[in-house]
């Protein structure tokens, strides 16, 4: 399977990632807090058929809903074993 990362910043300073899939739905979501420790947190990819899309996060530190928008194009997607 081949899945691309996304990463943003969230309004707190937690470091919001995502993993897709090659038909870009959100896999995983995850956050590091500020000593470096990794969260789960929800993410959902929203028209996620156009060119530019968007990643919604619900950032478990600060509890903010946080929409960040990505470009199709500057995905990079890699092989990953599973």
């Amino acid at each position: 399977m081949k899945v691309a990362r996304i990463h943003s910043v969230c309004e707190c300073q937690a470091r919001l990632g995502a993993e897709l899939d090659e038909q870009r739905t959100v896999l995983r979501g995850w956050v590091r807090d500020a000593r470096g420790r990794e969260l789960p947190a929800p993410a959902n990819a929203i028209h996620s058929q156009r060119e530019h899309f968007d990643v919604g996060f619900a950032c478990p530190i600060c509890t903010r809903n946080v929409l960040r928008s990505f470009s199709g194009s500057a995905l990079a997607f890699r092989e990953v074993a599973g």
